[in-house]
């Protein structure tokens, strides 16, 4: 199993902000569906601020691309996508229209 850390600002609105919330406490089903059937078997979204920071622990057959394809060929999941973009934005650095940044991962302590 493999861990990622990704990162993507909001729009520094608090009420965007609360709402952006509200909607990740009733994620669609059909959304939920697509991140299991990529095998994230876990996802975490932390916020700081207008920060976001997502954890995912994925089986080893993930890969983004797979995910991307399977993205866009799902209706649903572009609703979605469509309708987070309205709270999301790029980070400093991003390409353009580019949402979540893959962080590279640059401290690990190892339990023995």
């Amino acid at each position: 199993m493999n861990t990622y850390c990704l990162t993507l600002d909001l729009k520094n609105d608090p009420e965007l902000i609360r709402e952006y919330e509200a909607w990740h406490q009733q994620v669609w089903p059909e959304v939920l569906q697509s991140i299991k059937d990529a095998g994230i078997r876990n996802m975490k979204i932390y916020r700081f601020h207008t920060r976001l920071c997502m954890f995912m622990e994925v089986e080893d057959h993930f890969s983004f691309e797979d995910k991307a394809r399977r993205d866009q060929e799902n209706e649903i999941v572009q609703k979605w996508e469509g309708l987070m973009w309205t709270y999301q934005s790029s980070i400093p650095g991003a390409d353009t229209g580019v949402k979540w940044q893959l962080m590279d991962l640059i401290f690990e302590t190892k339990q023995a």
